[in-house]
C-alpha cells in the first residue's frame, strides 16, 4: 500500500466512524433525550429500544465488530501463517476502527440506559476504549519498521547519520553557522531529570525552540530554498531520532504495563457480553431472524 493509498484508507475509516455517529445522533436525538418513563410513548420506541429492530441490530453488529477486531488482530500477531497477510500496522488500524465503531453501536443499543450485570460489561468496554487510546499513543512513540516490528536501541542508533559530515560536504555554511546548528541538535540531558509528564512537555518546547533557532539562522545567511529545506529535514530527523533513543526503553516498559490493564478489562467485557447474549437467546429475544 502506497503512502497516498494508506492515507486514503485511514481517512475512509475515520469518515465511516464520524458518519455513523452523526447519523445515529441525528435520527435518535429526540428519543434518547426523552426521559426513560416516557420513551414507551415515543414514535421511535419500537425501533430504538434495546430489543427493537434497530436497537437490537446495533447491539449485534457492534458486538461482532468488537469480537472480530480483537480476535483478528490477536491472530495476526500470534500465528505465523497469517504473517504474509498485510502489514501488522494496517491490521492494528483496522482493529482500532472496529473497536471504535463497535462500542459506538453498543452504546446506542443500550439507548443510554445501564443497569445490572450488563453495566459491568459496558463500563469495562469504556475502560478498554479509553485505555486503547492511551495504548495507541504509547505504541506510536516506539520506533518500528514499516511492518510494525519494534526496533531495538542499537537499530535506532544506527539510523543516526553524522549530521556534521553531511552539513560540511553538501552545504555552503560558514564555521559559525555550522557550529550553531550542530550545538542546537545535541541531545539536552538537563531536560530529562524530572518526572515523565514534565519531561515530555519540556522536550517538546525545546524541540520547537531548536527549530525556530535554526530557521532564523538559515534565513539570516540567505541559503537557497533547496539547501534550506534539506538542512531543515536533517535537523528535524536528528531531533526525532534523539527523542526516539531517549524514550525507547521507557515506552517499551509502559507498553508492557499497559497490557496488564488493557487485557483484563477486555476479557471481562467479552465474558459478560457472551453471558448477556446467551441470556437474551434463552429468554426468546430474536432479531430479524
Amino acid at each position: 500500500m502506497s503512502r497516498i493509498s494508506h492515507r486514503l484508507y485511514i481517512i475512509a475509516l475515520a469518515l465511516i466512524v464520524v458518519v455513523v455517529l452523526v447519523v445515529l445522533i441525528y435520527n435518535g436525538y429526540s428519543y434518547y433525550r426523552t426521559i426513560l418513563e416516557e420513551r414507551f410513548f415515543h414514535d421511535n420506541h419500537k425501533f430504538l429500544k434495546p430489543s427493537g429492530v434497530l436497537g437490537h441490530g446495533m447491539g449485534i453488529i457492534g458486538s461482532l465488530f468488537m469480537i472480530i477486531g480483537v480476535f483478528s488482530y490477536m491472530a495476526r500477531k500470534r500465528y505465523r501463517i497469517l504473517s504474509r497477510l498485510g502489514i501488522l500496522k494496517h491490521w492494528l488500524e483496522f482493529h482500532i476502527f472496529l473497536c471504535t465503531l463497535g462500542p459506538i453501536l453498543v452504546l446506542f443499543h443500550t439507548s443510554f440506559k445501564f443497569g445490572g450485570l450488563v453495566a459491568i460489561s459496558f463500563w469495562s468496554m469504556v475502560a478498554v476504549f479509553l485505555s486503547g487510546i492511551i495504548g495507541r499513543f504509547i505504541y506510536i512513540q516506539i520506533p518500528r519498521t514499516i511492518e510494525g516490528r519494534e526496533l531495538t536501541l542499537n537499530e535506532v542508533k544506527n539510523m543516526k547519520g553524522n549530521i556534521g559530515e553531511v552539513l560540511k560536504e553538501g552545504h555552503d555554511l560558514d564555521e559559525e553557522s555550522y557550529n550553531s546548528i550542530i550545538e542546537s541538535t545535541k541531545k539536552r540531558t538537563d531536560l530529562y531529570q524530572q518526572n515523565a509528564v514534565v519531561k515530555y512537555f519540556k522536550s517538546m518546547a525545546d524541540d520547537r525552540k531548536t527549530l525556530r533557532k535554526v530557521k532564523v539562522l538559515l534565513k539570516k545567511i540567505k541559503l537557497g530554498k533547496t539547501q534550506y529545506n534539506k538542512i531543515m529535514d536533517l535537523v528535524k530527523n536528528e531531533i526525532s531520532l534523539n527523542k526516539k533513543i531517549d524514550r525507547l526503553a521507557a515506552m517499551q516498559n509502559l507498553f508492557k504495563y499497559w497490557h496488564v490493564a488493557h487485557l483484563p478489562f477486555a476479557l471481562v467485557m467479552l465474558i459478560i457480553m457472551i453471558i448477556h447474549i446467551a441470556v437474551t437467546i434463552v429468554f426468546g429475544y430474536r432479531w430479524v431472524f
